[in-house]
């Protein structure tokens, strides 16, 4: 993003990843700084995010003690200013806040509790000038299980680490940050942890410093930009299984301790995966990938290059069939849509939801284990009702409503029947070439869907499919009906 740069990471034979070098300009005279907002008015999360600057890079070390939970971290953001800035805020929630430094100088800082959890207001020893570099560094301290403002981004499981699962809102339980997908950025995470234990993070493993007490400093390094929503790190009692994909992708999978012949097969399939999806959409958008298989969870969770697993999942079904690779399928299928491609705000998670049920079906189709015309079928009986409820696709009034997931996948599979295979398949294959590494809305999405089918008449299509308050009619089922 400049041409000014410094090393902030080095190993033998590693790649160095950096960030800008923050060199501070001469000004002009003459600006009004004012506070930066407190939020950047997500239509589901007002609050979420901050307003006046933009972050390029992470930096976080972390220092986790398993079993009491307790943590002392460092995170470093190296930012641009949007406008002349006399303070800006940062999100947190449960740390105890101890210095605070921009540019090297320490800086005023105040705690305050909305409703989506604490700001950390900063006020610069000097003010920002708009398009400014500037580095601000936290030293923070606190616990993973202490009260919090809501729902927390920590999970525990029996051997008394964590893993983060922060979606949609709660990477500020970990750290100070600019909480909203809008702002994305490279990350660099140094995470200690003690003997037995290993660390897990987006990104590459990059380098290991053991420590006189058998604890070790474990480096990753995530080269793309990633928004903190996908925030993946871990301290766990786990052991990593290595591999590649067809194509020589790096692959690196976190398993249970001792577990590692039942979970062997199961990561294994991977490379299947790949070559699956990247016949649909182009090569994969990150450099490294896996699967971190955990007892703490019970979801899954399409962190960048490191979904998140709860052992729960990995059971066949009734007939025997490991149905489990359905959600592998529809979590990697987010790699490309969410966390390459990512949503301006979240309003527009169909985008994420819909591509990944609906790529999920059809590889469940394909293996025989389903059929994606039943499941779109009784989607389409219940959307009316859940519009209703829960607003349309393109308009969800919260998250976590099927009309994102199912009713996102149908809106695809309507119009791969309005304008045909062929076209359906190039336009999503584009869509994930045309808008790697960017923010997106679903205004976006129809005008790519008409300028990849040169129809025009797909925009009043997918607005009715996306906004309206019932279904339109399914192209080739007329006998379709709601329930």
């Amino acid at each position: 993003m400049t041409t000014s740069r410094r090393t902030i990471l080095r190993g033998a034979g590693v790649a160095a990843l950096t960030v800008p070098t923050l060199a501070i300009p001469a000004y002009a005279h003459g600006f009004d700084p004012e506070p930066g907002s407190d939020g950047v008015g997500d239509p589901l999360f007002p609050t979420l995010g901050n307003g006046g600057y933009q972050v390029v890079h992470y930096d976080l070390t972390f220092d986790f003690t398993p079993v009491t939970y307790d943590f002392t971290a460092r995170v470093v953001l190296s930012a641009k200013a949007t406008q002349d800035l006399s303070s800006f805020n940062l999100d947190t929630d449960g740390h105890t806040i101890d210095t605070v430094t921009v540019n090297g100088r320490a800086a005023a800082f105040a705690l305050s509790v909305g409703k989506s959890g604490q700001e950390l207001t900063v006020t610069p020893a000097t003010p920002l000038h708009k398009g400014a570099p500037f580095q601000v560094a936290v030293a923070y301290r606190g616990n993973g299980k202490a009260p919090r403002v809501g729902l927390t981004g920590w999970k525990f499981g029996s051997d008394g680490g964590f893993a983060s699962a922060v979606q949609s809102s709660r990477a500020d339980t970990f750290l100070p940050c600019n909480d909203t997908p809008s702002d994305k950025a490279t990350w660099t995470f140094h995470i200690s942890a003690p003997e037995g234990y290993v660390a897990a993070a987006n990104g590459e493993l990059t380098g290991k410093d053991k420590r006189a007490d058998g604890s070790a400093v474990w480096h990753f390094a995530l080269r793309e930009r990633m928004p903190t929503e996908l925030l993946g790190i871990a301290v766990v009692k786990g052991t990593y299984l290595y591999g590649t994909s067809h194509k020589g992708l790096p692959l690196r999978h976190v398993v249970p301790q001792g577990q590692e012949d039942t979970y062997g097969p199961i990561v294994a399939r991977t490379p299947d995966h790949l070559a699956w999806l990247e016949a649909k959409f182009g090569a994969y958008p990150f450099s490294v990938y896996g699967l971190h298989i955990y007892d703490g969870y019970t979801d899954a969770l399409e962190n960048s290059t490191l979904t998140l697993m709860g052992t729960n999942w990995f059971k066949p079904n009734a007939d025997g069939n490991p149905t489990y690779e359905n959600t592998m399928v529809h979590e990697l299928t987010h790699q490309w849509f969410g966390d390459s491609v990512t949503p301006h705000d979240w309003q527009q998670a169909w985008l994420n939801e819909g591509p990944a049920v609906y790529y999920a079906a059809l590889y469940s189709e394909e293996r025989g284990w389903s059929k994606m015309v039943d499941k779109m079928r009784t989607a389409y009986g219940k959307l009316d009702a859940v519009r209703a409820a829960d607003g349309p696709p393109g308009l969800p009034k919260a998250l976590g409503g099927t009309n994102i997931y199912d009713g996102g996948a149908l809106v695809l599979y309507a119009l791969r029947l309005q304008v045909g295979q062929q076209k359906f398949d190039h336009l999503m294959r584009q869509w994930t070439r045309r808008f790697k590494d960017r923010t997106v809305t679903s205004e976006d999405f129809i005008r790519h869907a008409v300028d990849m089918t040169g129809d025009r008449s797909v925009d009043a299509f997918l607005r009715d499919w996306l906004f309206g308050a019932t279904n339109p009619p399914m192209p080739g089922h007329p006998d379709w009906t709601v329930a």
